[in-house]
């Protein structure tokens, strides 16, 4: 109720760390630890004392400032981190590989954020802010990039229909998968392929 007059209340929602497991938690150094405690310091401060009618939008400014450092350090943790975190990206790839590679589409479908989060036990809201910070692109994006370049893959090495290739990498429905891959290469996929063959007989 507190923040409920508050812009606060909507711009909360953006703050993609109220999503993280526990054993995401912060990685805090001495500096940034103090920094955080100083603002809960002056929210406690505020809370017992209620000085005036200023205090709520005190109250409400010091949780926003509180939410806006937890996003910088959060940030900043990825960075300093990028070797654990490069370490969960060659395995996301490696487990998009085996997927494609394996079949395992055609009887599970395509690969989820929730799938490729838990075999990796991380939040799913946490690997995707991960990933952005690594590659620019969240969970999903990635998993369409490896999708397509599956399918180009498919479309160039062997003379499947594009209904059998839809099948194989987990569509139910081709449209659905030529639809993807035009949005993401600017081609069908049978454009795709007469391009390539169109190349080949080039070179």
């Amino acid at each position: 109720d507190l923040f409920l007059s508050y812009p606060l209340s909507q711009s909360i929602k953006q703050f993609g760390f109220f999503y993280y497991g526990a054993n995401e938690a912060l990685h805090l150094s001495e500096q940034e630890r103090a920094t955080i405690m100083t603002v809960f310091e002056i929210i406690d401060d505020e809370l017992n004392s209620r000085i005036d009618d200023f205090s709520q939008d005190v109250i409400v400014s010091q949780v926003d400032l509180l939410l806006n450092y937890s996003n910088r350090f959060y940030k900043r943790q990825f960075i300093t981190r990028k070797a654990v975190n490069s370490d969960h990206l060659q395995n996301i790839e490696a487990i998009l590989d085996q997927y494609f590679g394996e079949d395992i589409a055609v009887s599970s479908g395509i690969p989820t954020v929730q799938y490729l989060a838990s075999r990796l036990n991380l939040s799913p809201g946490y690997m995707s802010d991960m990933l952005r910070a690594l590659t620019g692109q969240n969970a999903q994006q990635l998993i369409h990039h490896k999708l397509v370049e599956k399918a180009k893959d498919i479309l160039s090495t062997t003379g499947l229909t594009v209904a059998e290739i839809a099948y194989k990498l987990g569509f139910e429905h081709p449209q659905s998968f030529s639809r993807l891959f035009k949005s993401k290469t600017d081609q069908s996929p049978l454009e795709f392929r007469a391009s390539f063959l169109n190349d080949t007989k080039i070179k």
